[in-house]
């Protein structure tokens, strides 16, 4: 984890994991077209690791699998589905405190974790939780941005950072 000198959430509450995806013989067939569904993506990031303590941001409640959304535009309206021609990704995470100086950090530890993981078809939206975040529309901007991200990611140190956040626990 990135070495901070003085913790914002001293005693994060912790929350139970979610049990593990049972996956069928089906999904398995590299033969069958399988799409992506909440839970697939829900599982490529809950085992992020939070920046400022040596939890997950699914252990810190921080990643809920309702919070993840699979979505296509039609007709003007947001139909919560899959569609394997364009997909779009949105994710809403809440940070353990409203004031959380490490929201834009998660933000971009999950963006480049799906950016990373999916087919580049993807466009990959991560936001925070509406109201959960003191700076929420900030965040949200920078997170948006994809000149600020690619600038983020070309940052030495912070890249390391990230890739720190991305890096699976023993045991996880």
């Amino acid at each position: 984890m990135a070495k901070l000198e003085k913790l914002e959430n001293l005693n994060p509450k912790l929350f139970r994991r979610c049990d593990d995806r049972v996956i069928s013989s089906e999904e398995q067939d590299e033969n069958v077209c399988d799409e992506f569904d909440n839970r697939e993506i829900f599982d490529l990031i809950r085992s992020i690791n939070d920046p400022e303590h040596p939890l997950t941001l699914e252990e810190l409640n921080v990643l809920e699998i309702n919070n993840i959304h699979i979505l296509k535009t039609f007709l003007k309206h947001v139909v919560f589905h899959v569609d394997n021609q364009n997909n779009e990704i949105n994710v809403r995470f809440t940070p353990t405190i409203p004031h959380c100086s490490m929201a834009t950090l998660i933000g971009l530890s999950i963006q480049v974790q799906l950016l990373r993981a999916l087919p580049t078809r993807f466009k990959v939206s991560v936001q925070v939780t509406p109201g959960s975040h003191a700076s929420e529309s900030a965040v949200n901007k920078q997170l948006a941005d994809k000149e600020r991200v690619a600038a983020a990611l070309e940052n030495t140190y912070l890249l390391e950072v990230i890739n720190q956040c991305l890096t699976l626990k023993q045991g996880a």
